[in-house]
């Protein structure tokens, strides 16, 4: 009896330091908009399959320029489509890695109940004194609130009352501080579950700016890396798509 325990006991000690082994690290570059959801899809990546996830996060422009000059990211899941793409043609992305893995949504947002009416009316009325953007060279969804004041013709109008953010994270900082009485944010950052998590949104029409395609892809470094390639699968899969979807995003 205790020589078969004694067995049992070694086999799940072998067993445990082959887990351990195959178990690696991967260091990602997440555009800012998307924090919420990785920090859950990480979470059970991670209990699935052993692996452990480092991420940053930031404005995807930033993180081209950190990728450019060596920064150590294996696997990068930009704000838009164009950034990766980039970075294949420029021999630093994995071609065959590269998908999009959620269609981002452009919101303007006030954390105060009923001063965002459902129609974006709030805009042409101007009666507010700071409205909050991401800076549009290097953030996509800045780039987007741009396009949309283009659109309505508001750009001359609201130009001076314009606060820009780094980054994404930052502009939504603005509005929920009071800094700016609303602002054109990532409807992720203030939706879960099919609602808004607090405040007042205007869902800005889908025909007013280019679709927002989130791409992600492996890069160089995390060619060779299992937990790169076991990471790109997983945002695939049905887990990783229904936290997606809890936040706002298109799939």
């Amino acid at each position: 009896m205790s020589f078969s325990l004694s067995r049992l006991c070694a086999a799940l000690s072998l067993s445990l330091v082959a887990c351990s082994a195959l178990a690696e690290e991967v260091q990602i570059a997440v555009a800012a908009n998307f924090t919420a959801p990785i920090k859950e899809i990480a979470a059970a990546f991670e209990k699935d399959t052993g692996h452990k996830v480092v991420a940053s996060f930031g404005p995807t422009g930033g993180f081209y320029t950190q990728i450019k000059n060596g920064a150590p990211f294996e696997v990068f899941l930009s704000a838009d489509d164009t950034t990766p793409g980039k970075l294949v043609t420029e021999g630093d992305a994995v071609k065959e890695s590269r998908f999009t893995y959620a269609i981002g949504k452009l919101v303007l947002w006030s954390p105060t109940a009923n001063y965002v009416d459902a129609k974006g009316e709030v805009l042409k009325k101007n009666q507010f004194k700071h409205l909050s953007v991401a800076n549009p060279k290097t953030a996509p969804y800045g780039a987007a609130a741009v396009e949309v004041l283009e659109k309505l013709k508001l750009t001359e109008a609201l130009k001076p009352k314009l606060v820009e953010g780094s980054n994404i994270t930052q502009a939504y900082q603005f509005v929920a501080t009071g800094n700016a009485e609303l602002g054109f944010i990532a409807l992720s950052q203030v939706y879960k579950d099919g609602k808004l998590t607090g405040g007042s949104a205007w869902m800005v029409p889908a025909d007013l700016y280019e679709p927002i395609k989130q791409d992600a892809v492996i890069l160089d470094k995390g060619k060779n890396n299992p937990a790169a390639k076991a990471l790109v699968e997983y945002l695939k899969g049905d887990k990783a798509a229904a936290v997606i979807k809890a936040y706002g995003y298109d799939k």
